[in-house]
């Protein structure tokens, strides 16, 4: 959790301190003191800072009020110093705790350190002051917890060897929630866009793809429904099998209707959809972009010429479906926030790898509108006899080269146990990346995983295998599929699987930059 710490129109967060204050206590409780303290030591008297208070705001400036202010509305006992008595005056009279008082003057310091005090803001504009302040508080009583303002990038180094807890620039933080702002308004407009266009068609086709997972699944059912928010019909299409356990019980609990490519005919839909998949014949069955009018995805695939594309860097292709239907103000119903969250838990190996602060965001506000009870049980189902034969193929036939492993596990008809094995294989010591492929009659399919951040495994496979098959994926997930035609006349099943392996591991070593060990 954090505290909130307010500057002109915007939010920023610090964290919050485990004190061991008891917020209904009278120590850490606001009580409002109508008598003020009007001495200073400009006129010579002693400054007198009450004893009870657990804050402190050194420098009350448009940084310091606002804080002040931030503090006030929770409830914090605090006291403000600042060198401007005029300053000081307005504070009083906006019913603040506040004191003339130069914080570079020991004894400043020296009152302020009553037996109570936690934390202590020194937001001064005076860089010189600011570190005076902060030397001596730390000298003087170290446990306090000091929050320092920086007024240039080259100060935050020296103010955190003086000891400071914690180092806010606010030039910074204006910056970063400015581009937060954009950030915002980009994707209102995107949304808004996106629901334009969709109002515009009556039938949409929305492809996901091959072998497709809870990720490209849960955010298709959400394109889905930003669809018939507009009473476009929208059809889930689908390529290869869902043979994984768990994808197979995301699908049944949810009971998500999906459509095979093989039923269906791409005359009858106004428009295509690719979703977490951004480039025809790479994981997908398409081989243009005819029709083909929305892509939607993340981790950096090349931008493709439709009429709408938005490819995001977060951790999944549900988090931009939670985002669009926040924008558009689209109730998320108790199914499809189960799809979504697990969709985004599965691509971020449970906010483990590639997670953002977007996916976290999204999961968060998913995570109240859930059924988990539904996700207990997809999350715990029945292993079938050939995922754990395949499993110990891939461990048994494995070769590895440098940290790289290739496995064939022979021919199979699970194709979805191939990326379990490879998710398996990939926790193995030394291993950065894998793949892991088998046969079925008519195609090799190759399941490829990757840790290591010098190897983007999609491009790699697109580059070793699209030439005589499809291939793609993201920086640590992808997959391929080649026709067994480019080996026409082989008729030996075991001369057939030779071949394959020399074939797709000479192609995939190459590719990765590794020789073959013998």
């Amino acid at each position: 959790m954090w505290h909130m710490l307010l500057y002109p129109f915007h939010i920023y967060s610090l964290p919050k301190l485990n004190l061991g204050v008891n917020p209904a206590s009278s120590k850490s409780r606001w009580w409002l003191i109508s008598a003020y303290n009007s001495t200073s030591l400009e006129q010579g008297i002693p400054l007198k800072i009450d004893e009870r208070i657990t804050y402190a705001i050194l420098g009350s400036g448009s940084v310091g009020f606002l804080v002040a202010k931030e503090l006030a509305q929770r409830g914090r006992m605090f006291s403000i110093i600042d060198k401007n008595a005029k300053r000081v005056e307005t504070l009083r009279d906006q019913n603040f705790d506040a004191h003339v008082g130069d914080i570079t003057k020991d004894a400043v310091i020296t009152e302020l350190l009553t037996p109570d005090l936690e934390i202590v803001m020194i937001l001064s504009s005076d860089a010189d002051a600011n570190t005076k302040a902060l030397s001596v508080i730390k000298e003087r009583k170290p446990d306090v917890f000091v929050i320092v303002r920086a007024v240039d990038p080259l100060s935050k180094d020296k103010l955190e060897e003086l000891g400071a807890d914690a180092v806010v620039y606010p030039s910074a933080l204006i910056a970063s929630a400015t581009l937060h702002d954009l950030q915002k308004a980009e994707s209102q407009r995107s949304a808004n866009r996106l629901h334009g266009i969709l109002k515009s068609i009556k039938k949409l086709g929305i492809l996901v793809h091959d072998n497709p997972d809870p990720d490209s699944i849960a955010s298709a059912l959400a394109l889905a429904q930003i669809a018939a928010s507009v009473d476009t019909e929208a059809a889930i299409i689908y390529h290869g099998e869902i043979s994984r356990q768990e994808n197979r019980a995301f699908v049944n609990l949810l009971d998500i209707d999906l459509v095979h490519v093989d039923e269906v005919d791409p005359s009858e839909y106004d428009m295509l959809a690719l979703v977490d998949s951004g480039t025809p014949g790479a994981n997908n069955p398409l081989t243009s972009l005819d029709k083909v009018g929305i892509i939607i995805d993340h981790h950096g695939i090349p931008e493709q010429r439709v009429l709408y594309t938005d490819i995001r860097d977060v951790g999944s292709t549900a988090t931009i479906l939670t985002n669009y239907l926040d924008e558009l103000d689209i109730d998320i119903d108790k199914r499809l926030a189960t799809a979504l969250l697990y969709g985004i838990r599965i691509d971020t190996h449970d906010y483990k790898k590639h997670v953002t602060p977007a996916d976290l965001a999204a999961a968060m506000k998913l995570m109240q509108l859930s059924d988990r009870e539904i996700l207990n049980q997809i999350e715990s189902p029945t292993m079938s006899m050939e995922t754990l034969d395949i499993i110990g193929e891939a461990i048994h036939n494995k070769h590895i080269s440098g940290s790289y492993l290739v496995s064939c596990v022979g021919f199979m008809h699970n194709v979805d146990a191939l990326a379990q094995a490879a998710d398996y294989v990939l926790n193995l010591e030394g291993v950065t990346a894998v793949a892991i492929f088998g046969l079925n009659e008519e195609k090799i399919h190759i399941s490829a995983r990757s840790k290591d951040i010098r190897v983007n495994i999609g491009t790699v496979m697109s580059q070793a295998f699209g030439d005589i098959g499809s291939a793609g994926g993201h920086s640590n997930a992808a997959a391929a599929q080649i026709p067994l035609g480019v080996f026409t006349g082989v008729r030996d099943r075991k001369t057939l699987l030779s071949l394959v392996e020399e074939v797709v591991t000479r192609r995939f070593y190459t590719e990765i930059g590794v020789e073959r060990d013998e």
